[in-house]
Parts: C-alpha cells; structure tokens; sequence
C-alpha cells in the first residue's frame, strides 16, 4: 500500500506519498481501506517533530478517517467486511490502509456521504468528550468557543446548539465570524478587537489557545464555570490568578485524546454514537469541508491548514 511518511522533521515538503508495508491485523482489529481521512494540528505538530505517535501506533500521521471494512480481527464485534465506516485513529490515517481497534470505529451516519465522514470523528469525540463529559455543558448556559471557525469549532457551535445552550465564538475576521453565525453561534468576537473576557461571561469555555488566554479564560468564567484547554497554539505557559479561580468557584481541566487507552476511547466514541449521530442523521449537525486535497498531496492541505484561511475541515481524498 501507499502512504505518506515523514523523511524527517520540517515543514510540508517532509511529507512524501511511498509504498510502505501493509497494517497488521490484530485479533482486536478491523482493517479499512480509507477513502478520506483529514488534517489535524496534530498532524502539524508530528510534522514538525513536537509530537510523537503513542506507542504501538502507526508512525503514519492522520487522526481519523472513513471508508470500507476490508477484514474483521478474530474478536471483533458488531463489524464485518463491507460495512461503510469512519474511525478514530492514534495514527496511520494518511494511506491506502489502516488497522484500528473495532472499540474506536463508528458505522458512517444516514446522510453523510462517505468521504465526508472523513470530516467527522477526531471533532466529533473531541467536542462530546470535552464539553459534554468533562465539563458537562447544560441547556441554558453559555459556551465559548475559541477558534469558533475551526473543524472543532464548527462542530462545537452546531451541537452545543442543538443541545440548546447559547454559544459565543471567537474568530480572527468578519467573514469567520459570519461563518460561525450561520451555523448558529449567538454571538462573534474579533479576537484582534480587545479582550475577549471584558465581553462575555461562559458557563463553559473550550479553549485551543493555551497559555496566553489561561487568565483572560478564568476571567471569563461565571460562577461555577468550568474551563477545558484541548490545545497550546498559543503557548504552554500561563499566569493563573488562583483568587480569581476560587472566587468564581471554576475548574480548570486539561485534555488529550490521542493518547488514551483504547477503552477510554471506546466509552467516548458510544458516547458520540448514542447522542451526536441522531443529530447527523436528522441533519441538525453536519460536517463542514473547507477543500478536498488528493492524499498523495498532503503537503499542500498542510501549508493550507497553516495559512489560516480555511473554516471548516481539510479532508485528504485517497
């Protein structure tokens, strides 16, 4: 088979289209031939050599991907050859071929076709099992989103929406935040105009930010709020002002997902299976695709990715 390897770190030009060995098939496995799988800022940082695969895991980089049961493992249940699918990876999404374990992949959903649920289960489980398990977000209240434009963003607005909570999103332009507002946010802030936290108070804020935002977040925070930092695009290094945290009676909790053991996963992805498909099925949450690249040209959906300029996902079409 064919995937993208990584010479050695740099920039996109590290990313080469080879022939390299097939998957093994454990007795916990199912084989997928990928039609799509989609760029993620941890595919950036692999890149780069920030961010190395878990142990076990394919050193190929690519978080998710859909596509066609090729084989079950011996234990393997619910899934046979044949079934249409879309997975969540530790690695190995960028090929032709990837091994998974069967507890981390979900049946595509009614209505979404088959390269575009590519789109759909690092998002997916990252926002379910951030704003819904850790910080338990409730009708009614408020989320922030940071980063509302992005693959999590976009997805975040949409089901925090259909869940009946009111969403604020923060964006670098007029048009990003129109974007945000048509899929339901309430309300859009520039982050170049100002101080996000002197505009808004949130029940739950979901921050890809990092370090710089840790103090501006907590200000942010009504009482009893709760903050969950998924990403340092900004830095890992903040000042917390532990008055201000203690006074608002907030949580501060700090997530990974590619790095969970396999059974955690699996408690996550049931979980996005039980409340967030029904909601894709009936169209009230949807995918967003910014382009579709041709996997063997990864280098350039990363250098897209780095500009800034998309909204929305950037799949890699097999």
């Amino acid at each position: 088979m064919h995937a993208i390897v990584i010479d050695k770190p740099g920039g996109p030009e590290e990313l080469r289209w080879r022939e390299v060995p097939d998957p093994q098939l454990g007795p916990g496995d199912v084989l997928i031939d990928v039609a799509a799988s989609a760029v993620n800022r941890a595919d950036i940082l692999q890149r780069r050599g920030h961010y190395a695969p878990p142990q076990g895991a394919s050193p190929y980089p690519g978080l998710e991907c859909s596509g066609v049961v090729a084989e079950v493992g011996a234990d393997v249940e619910g899934f046979r050859a044949g079934d249409r699918v879309c997975a969540l990876l530790s690695g190995g999404g960028y090929a032709e071929r990837v091994a998974v374990p069967w507890q981390q992949v979900m049946r595509v959903p009614e209505g979404v076709g088959l390269v575009e649920a590519a789109a759909l289960p690092e998002v997916a489980c990252t926002v379910w099992s951030n704003v819904f398990m850790t910080a338990r977000l409730r009708r009614g209240e408020t989320l922030l989103v940071h980063g509302g434009a992005s693959g999590i963003g976009t997805l975040a607005v949409q089901l925090a929406k259909a869940f009946r909570s009111r969403v604020v999103v923060t964006a670098g332009s007029a048009e990003k935040i129109a974007r945000c507002l048509e899929l339901g946010a309430d309300e859009g802030i520039n982050y170049h105009d100002g101080d996000f936290s002197e505009k808004v108070q949130a029940d739950v804020i979901l921050d890809i930010v990092g370090g710089p935002y840790l103090m501006r977040n907590v200000r942010a925070l009504k009482t009893g709020g709760r903050l969950v930092v998924i990403g340092m695009q900004g830095g890992s290094r903040g000042e917390l002002d532990l008055g201000a945290l203690l006074t608002r009676r907030a949580s501060v909790h700090g997530t990974t997902l590619r790095a969970r053991p396999v059974d955690e996963k699996g408690v996550i992805v049931r979980g996005v299976v039980e409340n967030v498909w029904p909601l894709v099925d009936a169209g009230v949450v949807r995918p967003v695709i910014h382009s579709r690249v041709p996997m063997s040209e990864a280098a350039e959906a990363h250098r897209l990715l780095e500009s800034g300029e998309h909204v929305g996902k950037i799949l890699l079409v097999g």
